[in-house]
């Protein structure tokens, strides 16, 4: 083999490792790019997705892409006035009867926002799973709302409190599906302004102190 040739092959292995390189450079870097803005999207839903997937990135990435491809088209339908006062004076009546049946009112409460989500255009509230997959795109930050409401309500062990708690929680997600305007963000307009102090009186089962 003269001197040239073996150059030729060394420089044709050289080139050939380097493309190989950018090829890896450029795809761990798109995933890299990828799962940032997918954390930037679903915030603390990219955790619950990366836990489900046993900190698995690719996996828990695929998941939230599949569900924004299913979901994403999504465009809530917009509340009329009236049902939108019906449904808050819903709300309302719910919150003052957990002072004297705290479990039914949980129930009650995981009803009334699947029934929300399904009139402003998510799934039914018959596909639980999908409603809260679409859910998850739309309104990642307070998704768990309705999930919290839904294990409080079937847990026989849970506490008065922890009744109390999955509630007041779930209101974030219920007074974003109320929004007129977009499906989630700051500016959304609260259907009926209620003070952390205030709500918690409301909550407060008898016999409790202040």
């Amino acid at each position: 083999m003269s001197t040239l040739t073996a150059v030729l092959i060394i420089a044709a292995a050289v080139a050939a490792l380097l493309l190989t390189a950018g090829v890896l450079l450029r795809a761990r870097t798109g995933r890299g790019s990828g799962t940032r803005d997918l954390r930037r999207r679903f915030g603390p839903e990219y955790g619950r997705a990366l836990e489900l997937h046993g900190g698995d990135t690719e996996s828990a990435d695929r998941d939230l892409r599949e569900r924004v491809e299913q979901y994403g088209g999504i465009r809530p339908l917009p509340l009329e006035a009236a049902v939108r006062e019906h449904y808050g004076a819903q709300w309302t009546m719910l919150q003052e009867r957990f002072v004297d049946a705290p479990r039914q009112a949980v129930a009650d409460a995981g009803e009334l926002l699947a029934r929300v989500a399904a009139t402003r255009g998510f799934p039914d509230p018959d596909r639980p799973e999908d409603q809260l997959a679409a859910l998850s795109v739309h309104h990642p930050h307070h998704v768990e709302g309705l999930r919290t409401l839904r294990r409080a309500a079937h847990s026989a062990s849970a506490s008065t409190e922890e009744l109390r708690e999955a509630l007041v929680r779930a209101r974030d997600l219920f007074e974003d599906l109320m929004a007129p305007g977009s499906t989630t963000g700051p500016e959304a307009v609260r259907t009926r302004p209620v003070s952390g102090r205030h709500r918690r009186h409301l909550l407060k089962p008898k016999g409790s102190g202040a």
